[in-house]
Parts: C-alpha cells; structure tokens; sequence
C-alpha cells in the first residue's frame, strides 16, 4: 500500500528556522518556543519512588486508554517533541503505512545526502532501563524471582516496564503522556498472541513466540514484589501486556547494558535494506543519520534484526517482512552438540532463499554430519576435521560420495514440513477473524514459508 502523509493535525508550523551543526555537518530544524515546564518534568519525573512514593491521582484529568482498538494521538506527540527540543531534518515527516493508521513511520519528503543527521533526540528525553532503575532503587526480591526463572539478562527490561507502568499510573500529570497516547494498543508479538494462535504457529515461529509471552508471565509475576505500583495496576493483564509489548517492540539495547526508549526515534520502521543509523552521543543525546544517500518520497528505515530470519522478528515485534531474502529451513535439533554449532547448525546460516529456492552449504554440512553420525562416525570426524581446517577439496569430495543421502533427507524435510504447513491451515478454516484478529498474520507468516519450502521444493 502507497505510503500516506499525514494530515495537517500533526504538521508542526515552524515559528523560526535556524540551522544546526551535528558532526560538522549543518541541517535545517523546525524550532517551536521550547515549553520550559516539560523539559523541567522531562528531567525531574515523578519516578523518584523511593525517596517520596505517591499514589495515582484519582482526580487526574485523563489517563491513557490502553484498550487494543483505542486510536493512536500522534498530533500532540509530534508537537511535544518539537517542544522539548527535538530537531529534525528538512522533509521528515510521519506516515501512516497501512489503511487503518496503525502502523506509523518516517519518511523524507527531501533528498537526503549520506551522512545527513536526520534527527536528535536530548537525552533528557529518553526512557533508561539504567535510570529507572536508579530512580526506583533495586527490588532484590523481584530480581530473584526473574533471576530463578532464568530470565537474568532480562532484569534492565523489567525495570523500564516498571518505569512505565509508573508513568501511566500518574496519566496526564506525567512527562510521557503525549507519547503514551501516540503509542499502538494493538500487537502481535508472541507475548499478545492467545493459546489458539501457538496452535497455529510452525515450530521455530511457535517456539520463539512462546519465548516471548512466558517472558511476560515472568514479568507479571515479578510485579507481586514492586510495592511502588498499586494493586490495581500490579494485577491488570491488559495494562501489564501493553508495557511489556512497548519496551520489547521499541527499546534499543545498548553495549553497556542499558535498554534506551527513544521518543520518536522508535517510530523508524524495520527495513532489510537500511538507510538510517541511531547512535548516542557521550551526554546520552541521541542522533539519527543517513547511512546512504535517500530519495525524496523514501520511508526511513532501521535494522529491529537479522533479516533472514522473519520468525524471530515475527515472534518479538510481530509483523511479517515480506523483504526478508531467505528464511530459516526449520531443521529443529535440540540442545546441538558444540561440533554441529561448527558445523554452523544457527538459525541466521542455515537458510532457504525465497526468490531462488536455493539452499545454504550450511544446510547440506549439518544434514550430513547428522547423517554421519548414525551410519558412519569415522567419515563424520573426517567431514568436522575438514570443515574445521578449511579443507573445501576434501570436505567437497566427502558430500559428493553421500549425496544421495543427504539430498534424500533434505526432501524428506520439506515435503514433510509442507505437508504440517497444510495441517496448521486446516486448523485456521472456519474461524472468525473478530475472535481471533492475529491468524490473518500467523497465516500470511507461514504462507511466506510455505512459498519459500515450495521453491527449495522444485529445485530438489
């Protein structure tokens, strides 16, 4: 579908044009009047808890309506940036990219050099895992409770959730609220999806989705220990889901650990190809920049992940990137041994390309060691010796004498992962899109797959 500019309600009118320098580079901004009471409540929120915790105003003027069909406010967002000193480059401008004005990007209206910034973000604008968790002070009890459900690397992810679960407890009194009210209510990322949607899901896809909603359960659990939040808040899945698909959809993680909330940065789209870059200067500034020269009439796009694997960008941010090259061939191995890692059994090399139905060497290396291993463990260890010496003449001459078995075994594969392909369909017949509003997606997601198997298919 054509891209569709917004209309005139999120057009800033520019009071005063100057230009910026960022990087030696100069670039015109639109600047409004900054509004010095949200900058001030940008950088001193309300979320210092644990020197003076108050409750959530019951005479708050408005809160954010996190059901899934309340409509997204963009305009008063768009103003609120420029407000607090956001800058952008000449011709970037937010786009809705679907028909129902859900899915809204960036695109430049202007020619664009590379090298070009295209957008700043100050610092004190950005959400912290690191400063949340400085502001509210660390919660043992709730960091063991993840840390023993062996979600450790997860614990700065847990502490923005809290940061804005807190937020969204204070309504229109907090700094955020005109970017919670700019944010989509409605995901599906594995951790919105129902029991009905795992049913209907191919394995990697089902496997990484589930990942992401025991995650949340995790999360949701964890909270009984945050004593900041109210009961209430604390015990409402609808809100809780919400937060968590925020900071997992649009949360960039950092070298250093952090886990950083971009306020309008995180309305760059996933792209295969990019043409922008975000990085974050020493003062925790954040700037966006080409990264290639970028037509006028482009949408700016970002990297969320590895572009050949769509199920793992599916399962976490919950569209379908029908850009992807190639995707993963579905060979499921549990717990592989470190040789077949060597091998390279990894679900970013061992591909199918959707266009030529061709097969990576990885595919056929991990299919025959398998095989190996079962009918031959001398010419298994002479395939890994070679592999790992990086001896192609003899690696090569070992799949030749077992090709009949390794291209009978990759048929197997395909034709019998088609034939769950069609099992899966059969299950979606007859159900009500209304009830069930993500199998259109989980449908289009293994219809993408089964092109790609069908290809491999004709080729075998």
């Amino acid at each position: 579908m054509a891209i569709q500019v917004l209309g005139p309600s999120t057009t800033i009118r520019p009071l005063s044009i100057v230009t910026a320098r960022f990087g030696g580079t100069s670039m015109k901004v639109c600047v409004l009047v900054l509004c010095t009471t949200i900058l001030a409540a940008v950088s001193v929120s309300g979320f210092q808890v644990h020197q003076s915790p108050r409750p959530p105003s019951s005479k708050l003027a408005a809160v954010v309506n996190v059901a899934e069909d309340a409509p997204r406010s963009v305009g008063p967002f768009d103003e609120w940036t420029t407000a607090c000193g956001v800058q952008r480059c000449a011709g970037f401008q937010l786009t809705r990219e679907d028909e129902y004005g859900q899915n809204i990007g960036v695109m430049t209206t202007e020619d664009l050099p590379a090298g070009c910034p295209v957008l700043f973000v100050p610092g004190n604008m950005i959400l912290s895992s690191f400063q949340a968790a400085s502001e509210v002070g660390r919660i043992d009890a709730a960091e063991k409770r993840l840390v023993s459900a062996k979600a450790a690397d997860h614990v700065p992810q847990f502490y923005l959730f809290l940061k804005i679960l807190y937020e969204w407890e204070q309504g229109d009194a907090s700094p955020y609220f005109p970017w919670f009210e700019s944010m989509p209510r409605y995901f599906s990322s594995g951790s919105s999806m129902t029991p009905f949607c795992f049913e209907c899901l191919p394995p990697l896809a089902g496997y990484l989705a589930m990942n992401e909603r025991v995650r949340y359960i995790q999360f949701f659990q964890a909270l009984r220990f945050v004593e900041f939040l109210s009961p209430e808040t604390r015990q409402n899945k609808v809100l809780t889901r919400w937060a968590f698909a925020l900071i997992y959809t649009r949360g960039i993680p950092a070298e250093d650990g952090d886990v950083r909330i971009v306020p309008l940065a995180d309305y760059f789209n996933h792209g295969t190809e990019t043409n922008v870059e975000i990085s974050f200067t020493e003062e925790g500034d954040c700037v966006s920049y080409a990264s290639r020269d970028v037509p006028a009439g482009s949408p700016l796009r970002i990297s969320y992940g590895d572009p050949t694997n769509p199920s793992a960008l599916f399962a976490k941010y919950g569209f379908l990137d029908e850009s992807s090259p190639a995707t993963f061939c579905k060979i499921m191995i549990k717990r592989p041994s470190k040789e077949l890692v060597d091998m390279g059994y990894n679900h970013s090399r061992m591909l199918f390309y959707k266009e030529t139905g061709e097969v990576s060497p990885e595919v056929y290396d991990t299919l025959l060691y398998q095989i190996l291993r079962e009918t031959n463990p001398a010419d298994m260890q002479r395939l890994y010796e070679a592999h790992m010496r990086g001896d192609v003449a003899s690696k090569q001459a070992i799949h030749q004498q077992y090709y009949p078995q390794t291209a009978a075994a990759l048929t197997k594969h395909v034709n019998g992962f088609l034939n769950d392909l069609n099992t899966l369909k059969s299950k979606s017949i007859g159900k009500d899109p209304a009830e069930h509003p993500r199998l259109p997606l989980i449908m289009a997601h293994n219809e993408f797959v089964r092109e790609t198997f069908e290809r491999v298919s004709a080729n075998l």
